[in-house]
């Protein structure tokens, strides 16, 4: 079985900006592109940063107002050098946290949200900027179709990876929902069948109804038996 990667959902073309580029800039090129932030990069192509619409956003909310007014008074969300930025490099975010594409999109969404962030710039071994992917990306292997998890699951999971006779264990998949039913020959097959099943990109969840053969895991079974259960 393969599973997807960051390489494999990452968007390769990826609009940047440079740390002197006007906040006007800025503006005019998440615009031009359709995108929520850039990546702030150096002259080697390495991200330093990135700069978002939000940071513009809270930016532009933190002037003063047409009557003269502090919007920075009692406001602890805007700090005083946001207010006064003039540059991508004085707005953007850093240290930028970024992914490598040989990431898992399992491991990758964990560590978005365990740092609680939206999109990640993918490097490369030597750190030059080589992607960009998203929460939205990450998604992308739930919106597989199910006839193409079903075959998945039926040619490598059951097929080449566990090698069992073909058709001993019916799969039906609905909305990523895979059931199970059949038998397998040993009991302990069943757990690790439910478990590659799951880890198939797409999967939501496993529902199995599998009898088994031979109870190896019981320490009073014979180990001749052979009725099904």
């Amino acid at each position: 079985m393969s599973h997807r990667t960051v390489a494999d959902v990452m968007t390769r073309n990826v609009a940047t900006t440079g740390p002197e580029a006007s906040l006007k800039t800025v503006a005019l090129d998440l615009d031009h592109n359709g995108v929520s932030a850039l990546p702030v990069v150096d002259t080697r192509h390495h991200p330093i940063g990135i700069v978002s619409e939000a940071d513009l956003l809270r930016r532009q909310a933190g002037l003063p107002d047409t009557e003269g007014r502090d919007p920075l008074h009692g406001t602890a969300s805007m700090d005083r050098a946001s207010m006064d930025a003039r540059t991508a490099g004085d707005l953007m975010s850093t240290p930028v946290l970024t992914a490598r594409p040989e990431w898992g999109i399992v491991e990758t969404t964990r560590f978005l949200h365990e740092r609680g962030v939206k999109r990640l710039p993918v490097v490369d071994q030597t750190g030059i900027l080589v992607g960009i992917v998203s929460r939205t990306d990450l998604l992308r292997p739930m919106l597989r179709r199910d006839d193409a998890i079903r075959d998945e699951i039926v040619d490598d999971v059951l097929g080449r990876t566990l090698r069992m006779t073909p058709g001993g264990v019916a799969v039906t998949v609905r909305d990523g929902v895979v059931s199970l039913s059949g038998q397998v020959e040993d009991r302990s097959t069943i757990a690790v069948v439910e478990r590659l099943c799951q880890s198939v990109d797409g999967v939501v969840s496993v529902d199995q109804a599998l009898g088994y053969a031979i109870d190896d895991l019981s320490t009073a079974a014979d180990p001749d038996r052979t009725a099904a259960h």
